[in-house]
């Protein structure tokens, strides 16, 4: 079965969480032109805060960074998709991040009617960090 292979949720899950799980800029934009190649469009934007207090301020700067990049369009149909994907990351993570602060990365993927936010995060106060992941899609 050689052809053209359509790009579905998997693919674009695992473009996100790549992308969340990114150490520096330059690693970034490799794993960005990397996943473009494959017709998969991508975002990435770091973050940190006490989660609780800052759980919307997540879910904008996805929205946002989905934005900038070219992953979505500012109608309501791609702005709320990009929002549901990223609640539904968050709230995969919310048991481990209640009450306490998170730091790390929010990444996200396009590709065709597939769109995912997921987010990899440091949780914990000082050095005594938990780590957690957390993955949403929609399809728009």
């Amino acid at each position: 079965m050689d052809g053209p292979v359509d790009t579905g949720s998997r693919d674009v899950g695992r473009a996100a969480l790549i992308m969340s799980m990114t150490r520096t800029r330059e690693e970034e934009k490799s794993c960005k032109a990397a996943f473009l190649a494959e017709n998969i469009r991508t975002a990435a934007v770091d973050y940190g805060g006490e989660f609780v207090s800052s759980i919307m301020r997540i879910v904008e700067r996805a929205v946002v960074a989905a934005k900038r990049e070219g992953l979505i369009e500012g109608t309501h149909l791609d702005e709320g998709a990009a929002m549901g994907a990223a609640r539904e990351a968050l709230s995969q993570v919310s048991g481990k991040a209640l009450g306490l602060n998170v730091g790390g990365k929010i990444g996200i993927a396009r590709a065709g009617e597939h769109i995912a936010v997921a987010v990899f995060f440091g949780v914990g106060l000082v050095h005594l960090n938990e780590i957690c992941a957390g993955m949403g899609h929609r399809a728009i």
